[in-house]
């Protein structure tokens, strides 16, 4: 889809360092205006006004609210805006705008919905990791009605697969790619004032889609992507909506302060398989690129050489500076179900093999260290639910923490690692 035909369906905003005039004569800007996206400064232009000071505040905010280990705020900055300049320039993209804006399909948005409205009494407020400056929950805490939650009717697995198939043909077709999911995360509920910085999501959230839940807003609370033109457009959602987005090389956020009283979503994401839809009996090629590099990542990329240090020739799964023999030891279905976030398979093993959840290779990992390094969020659920100890380290005792092995492969920021925070994991 061609811009001047986006611009019938979304409505830009905007102008990087030099100020130009969208299709509606309107001022338009790119990264560094709204808020810092590849640096953390502004650009000279300001078409938007004095955003310094909001930042400055925000910032501010953040440092108070954990004064005794402030840094980690400006950490998490720094990181934040280095990905922003490192991954997008490092993906493989599958569609030529990288976003659109259509309806979500119904029984989908039903099934949504109703869990909304049937649990939001039960909502919990999220938590999220030390110094995390991807939303300001020290002032705007967020809450979820969790899909994953078991406790409440209906939610968990049967729902996720559903929400998934659901919304999969569309993303499918799409991108032209067949694809598997990797993550859900939601129903999140955002509240008065706030932010959600914009950022690129951490591998292998590729291919994603965000469904607007419920809302209750005195104005819209735009979604601001930066379209491959370098312009940032500003997406309005209602109720049942539903962007697509390739959210590891779309930089994406919410940096106007939300007005009203909630803004509820959940984030869909898949990855690709390899295999080519758009082509008439095409071909399976692998899931992996060049060198082992998963095909979403261009090679010779900053990005690749980023994930071949992670991610040593020869040790798929494993932590090479703790065992090199783990190059020697395959792994075991259940294991391997794990590391790659099979959870069709892993419920099946639940279901007819629960003695192998937990047990431990010749190195002394359990399936939960793998789905940990991996950052599958559900499975690594499935396997607590299911009696896994969170504070289990690998090589028997003398390794990494499961919340270590999230930690060194995909940051604070990633939801894996608030959750398993969250229950007491320790690294």
């Amino acid at each position: 889809m061609k811009l001047s035909l986006l611009a019938s369906i979304l409505i830009p905003v905007a102008s990087a360092k030099q100020r130009v005039l969208n299709a509606f004569g309107e001022p338009s800007y790119g990264v560094d205006v709204s808020f810092p996206v590849h640096h953390i400064t502004f650009a000279q232009d300001r078409p938007l006004g004095d955003r310094q000071k909001l930042y400055d505040d925000f910032m501010a905010g953040c440092r108070r609210h954990y004064s005794d280990n402030s840094q980690a705020c400006d950490v998490t900055e720094e990181d934040r805006v280095e990905m922003s300049v490192r991954q997008p320039a490092s993906m493989r993209n599958y569609t030529s705008t990288g976003f659109k804006k259509v309806q979500a399909p119904a029984h989908v948005f039903d099934l949504l919905s109703n869990y909304w409205n049937t649990h939001y009494d039960r909502r919990e407020q999220e938590k999220w990791p030390r110094g995390d400056t991807y939303v300001n929950h020290w002032e705007s805490p967020t809450f979820m009605v969790n899909v994953e939650e078991t406790s409440l009717r209906g939610g968990g697995q049967n729902l996720k697969r559903k929400i998934w198939e659901g919304v999969r043909p569309i993303l499918e077709e799409w991108t032209g790619m067949e694809l598997e999911p990797s993550s859900m995360y939601g129903i999140r509920q955002y509240t008065e004032g706030a932010i959600l910085s914009p950022h690129a999501d951490r591998n292998p959230l590729i291919t994603s889609c965000i469904i607007n839940v419920a809302q209750d807003l005195e104005e819209d609370w735009p979604l601001e992507v930066y379209g491959r033109d370098g312009l940032a457009y500003n997406v309005t959602m209602k109720p049942g909506d539903m962007v697509l987005y390739e959210s590891h090389s779309l930089i994406h956020g919410r940096p106007f302060p939300m007005k009203g009283k909630y803004f509820a979503n959940i984030f869909i994401h898949f990855q690709p398989t390899g295999k080519i839809l758009r082509e008439q009996n095409a071909p399976v090629v692998t899931s992996k690129g060049e060198n082992g590099i998963p095909i979403y990542i261009l090679p010779n990329s900053p990005q690749a050489k980023k994930w071949l240090r992670e991610h040593p020739p020869q040790i798929s799964f494993r932590n090479v500076k703790e065992s090199p023999a783990a190059a020697e030891s395959p792994l075991s279905d259940v294991a391997h179900a794990a590391a790659t976030g099979d959870i069709a398979s892993m419920t099946h093993f639940v279901a007819n093999q629960k003695h192998m959840l937990h047990m431990k290779d010749s190195n002394g990992w359990q399936p939960i260290h793998e789905a940990a390094r991996g950052g599958h969020l559900d499975v690594v659920q499935l396997l607590v639910e299911h009696g896994a100890d969170v504070n289990e380290r690998t090589h028997f005792g003398d390794g990494q923490s499961v919340l270590e092995l999230v930690l060194d492969t995909h940051g604070y920021d990633h939801p894996l690692f608030g959750y398993l925070e969250g229950i007491g994991a320790e690294l």
